[in-house]
């Protein structure tokens, strides 16, 4: 069975009586997996979206990390040393973003609703306590450091991935995490375009999770840190105690 053949099926199999009845809901879709589990070996991970249209249109998709406040600190010279100088919080920024469209944007979304929905990296809507005190040329260095940041980290993408469409009607893309992916809920956002006008949208979420004996060290370091601060100063003096008797032994 060729790979085109095998999606149909899959996507017929999970979307169900929706593929079929798309006329009742202009647009569908869901994940390949709701929970992506990061184990003590995790990797990455590559999930794949997928969906179905009642027709013809453009998808936009923008893939959300769960939002956190982000302090970008500007360092300045001093001496022979560089310290850190100024700093501005971003309130509420996603922790990871990524962007996919069936054709370049610009061919089919107003810049207007490219704002409105917040596709496109310079599109995300940074607020800031302190941006009264700066200037705008400086507000703006400080978003262009927290997203250079973001995606040296390749948790922001500011490339445009590909969703490929099916006779006008299925689509599909495929969205990359990297080992260093925030833990949280996520959420997918697509977005049917025709016309110029957003037809329809549709949200998915899922969970990106630690489990197993690494996810309890985690909690514990963070639920307990003091006393898991002592336990490993406590296991640093061991192991270098045994490690010196054995030297001495030998």
């Amino acid at each position: 069975m060729t790979p085109h053949a095998l999606f149909l099926l899959f996507a017929a199999t999970c979307l169900g009586p929706s593929v079929t009845h798309a006329q009742d809901a202009p647009l569908v879709a869901d994940v390949s997996e709701n929970l992506v589990a990061i184990t003590t070996g995790f990797t990455g991970k590559e999930i794949l979206l997928f969906g179905a249209t009642d027709g013809p249109g453009d998808i936009a998709i923008v893939v959300k990390g769960p939002s956190r406040d982000i302090t970008v600190r500007k360092k300045s010279r001093f001496g022979p040393i560089w310290v850190n100088r100024q700093s501005v919080t971003f309130r509420d920024v996603p922790s990871f973003y990524r962007i996919a469209s069936s054709r370049p944007l610009e061919e089919f979304a107003p810049p207007n609703l490219l704002s409105r929905f917040q596709i496109g990296t310079d599109n995300i809507r940074l607020e800031t306590a302190d941006d009264a005190a700066l200037s705008p040329d400086d507000l703006k260095v400080y978003r262009e450091s927290l997203v250079r940041l973001k995606t040296t980290a390749q948790l922001y993408d500011e490339g445009l991935g590909s969703v490929n469409t099916t006779s006008n009607r299925l689509f599909r893309t495929r969205i990359l995490f990297p080992e260093n992916v925030p833990t949280g809920i996520y959420f997918v956002e697509i977005y049917l375009f025709r016309n110029g006008t957003v037809a329809a949208a549709e949200i998915v979420p899922f969970n990106i999770s630690k489990i197993g004996f690494g996810a309890d060290v985690y909690d514990f370091a963070h639920n307990f840190g003091a006393i898991y601060g002592l336990l490993a100063i406590a296991l640093a003096v061991a192991a270098g105690w045994a490690a010196s008797a054995a030297f001495r032994r030998a």
